[in-house]
C-alpha cells in the first residue's frame, strides 16, 4: 500500500526565529502502520519524498511532482533490505525543497507570490522539527528506526540527539557529525554560481528567466563531490566526446574548437542540464546552507554529549572511496556514540563508486540493513571497524585536485 500526500502541519517557526503561517510537508508511504513498525527515511540534498518504485503506481510524474524516479528503489519495497511488508515507511520532503513541501518556490500567502528569499533560513533541526509534527499527526509516536544517507544521515543523528526517545534504531550512512572545510568551500563556490548569474535577480526570478547556468554550474561542482577518482577514471577517462556530443548549455572559448570535448565534459553538462529542468535555485542555496551548517555537537558540547540520551543502537556505515564523507568521520561518528554508551557498529563498504556509493550499490549497502533491523549490532552481516586495525582504513582524505 503506497501513499501519497501532502498535509498542513499549521504555523511553524523556524530556528532562527521566523515562522510562516502555514508549513506543508509532501511525504510517501510505503506498507501498513500496525502501531510499532515506522521506519523514517531522510532523503539526501536535492532528493524528494519519492524513495521507493510503489509511488509510480499512483501517478507520480515527472511532469506533476519534478523526481519521476525513485531514489532508493532498490533498498525500499517489498522483499528489499526496508520490507515494505514488514516496515511501515515514511519518507518527507523537507522544508526549504521544491518538491512538494514549504520552500523558496511555495507561494506566500500573505502576499499571493513566491516567497523567493523572503522565506526563512532552513536547518537540519527544522526538518527533524517539521517531521516530528507530521508523523504525530500520522499518529506514529515511535519509530523502528531512522535511516538516511548524506546529509540525510545528519537529518538521522538529529533525530536520536533531539528526539532520543522516540527512536529504536538509527542508520547514517556516508554521513558525518559535520562538513569538513573543503565541503564547505566547494559548497560555497556552488552557491556564487547561483548568485552571480545575472538571472537570479536576487532571488526574485520566479516568472521570468531563471538562474539556469548558475544552478548548472552548482551542479557540476556538487557532481564531482560524488564521484571518487577511480571511478571517473573507469567511466570516462580522457576520452573524447566527439564535436556532436557538444552542447551549447554554455558559450565556449574560441580556442575551444581545436581542443577535444571530452566525456566527462559530455556527462555534466547533460546531468546539469538535467537538474535544472526539476530543482529551484533557491532551493539549492537553502538546502546547502543547511548541510553546511550542520554540527552535531552544537549546545551540547560534543558529539558524544548530544549521543548520551539514546538508548538505542546505531549502525553508521561509509564507503571507502567517498571523499565527501569519508571512513575516518564515520569513525569518528561510531566512537562518539561508544564514548556516550551507545551499542554501535561502523560497517565499512569497500568501494570506489565515491559518494553515490550509498544510492547505487543496493547489493551492499542493503544485508547490512536487512541484519541491522532484524538483529541490531550482532546481524551476521555487520562488521565493525573495532575489530579492525586502522591500517585497513581507507586514506583519509583523496582530494579532488590531486595529492
Amino acid at each position: 500500500m503506497t501513499t501519497r500526500e501532502t498535509r498542513s502541519v499549521g504555523q511553524f517557526t523556524f530556528e532562527c526565529g521566523e515562522s510562516i503561517p502555514d508549513l506543508e510537508l509532501a511525504y510517501e508511504t510505503h506498507g501498513e502502520f500496525t502501531g510499532d513498525n515506522a521506519i523514517l527515511v531522510c532523503h539526501a540534498l536535492t532528493g524528494s519524498h519519492h524513495v521507493a518504485s510503489g509511488g509510480r503506481e499512483s501517478g507520480w510524474t515527472a511532469e506533476t511532482d519534478g523526481q519521476a524516479r525513485a531514489w532508493w528503489d532498490g533498498i525500499v519495497g517489498p522483499g528489499k533490505a526496508i520490507d515494505t511488508t514488514e516496515y511501515f515507511t515514511v519518507c518527507v520532503n523537507v522544508p526549504g525543497s521544491c518538491y512538494g513541501s514549504s520552500g523558496p518556490a511555495s507561494t506566500n500567502p500573505e502576499t499571493g507570490d513566491p516567497y523567493g528569499t523572503d522565506f526563512p533560513p532552513v536547518t537540519v533541526t527544522d526538518w527533524t522539527r517539521a517531521q516530528r509534527r507530521l508523523l504525530d499527526d500520522l499518529g506514529i509516536s515511535e519509530l523502528e528506526a531512522v535511516v538516511g544517507g548524506s546529509v540525510g544521515g545528519m537529518n538521522v543523528l538529529e533525530w536520536i540527539k533531539r528526539y532520543p526517545e522516540r527512536v529504536e534504531r538509527a542508520i547514517p550512512i556516508a554521513a558525518a557529525a559535520r562538513l569538513d572545510a573543503q565541503c564547505v568551500a566547494l559548497d560555497g563556490i556552488a552557491r556564487r554560481a547561483i548568485t552571480t548569474d545575472a538571472n537570479w535577480a536576487g532571488g526574485d526570478y520566479y516568472g521570468g528567466d531563471e538562474p539556469d547556468d548558475g544552478l548548472a554550474l552548482a551542479r557540476q561542482l556538487g557532481h564531482l563531490m560524488y564521484l571518487s577518482k577511480e571511478s571517473m577514471a573507469r567511466k570516462f577517462g580522457r576520452r573524447a566526446a566527439g564535436r556532436g556530443a557538444a552542447r551549447d548549455d554554455f558559450p565556449v572559448d574560441p580556442a575551444a574548437g581545436f581542443f577535444p570535448y571530452r566525456d566527462v565534459e559530455s556527462y555534466l553538462d547533460y546531468n546539469a542540464g538535467k537538474f535544472v529542468e526539476r530543482f529551484d535555485a533557491n532551493s539549492y542555496l537553502y538546502l546547502t546552507r543547511a548541510m553546511d551548517d550542520y554540527d552535531l555537537a552544537a549546545s551540547c558540547g560534543s558529539d558524544a554529549d548530544a549521543l548520551a540520551a539514546f538508548n538505542g543502537e546505531v549502525l553508521v556505515m561509509s564507503f571507502t572511496g567517498d571523499w565527501h564523507f569519508t571512513t575516518e568521520q564515520s569513525e569518528s561518528l561510531a566512537e562518539a556514540c561508544r564514548t556516550a554508551g551507545v551499542d554501535v557498529a561502523h560497517h565499512i563498504i569497500d568501494s570506489d563508486h565515491g559518494h553515490d556509493a550509498f544510492l547505487v550499490e543496493p547489493g551492499n549497502v542493503g544485508p547490512p540493513i536487512t541484519d541491522f533491523l532484524a538483529h541490531g549490532t550482532a546481524g551476521r552481516a555487520i562488521t565493525d571497524t573495532r575489530s579492525r586495525g586502522n591500517e585497513e582504513f581507507a586514506p583519509v582524505h583523496t582530494s579532488l585536485f590531486g595529492d
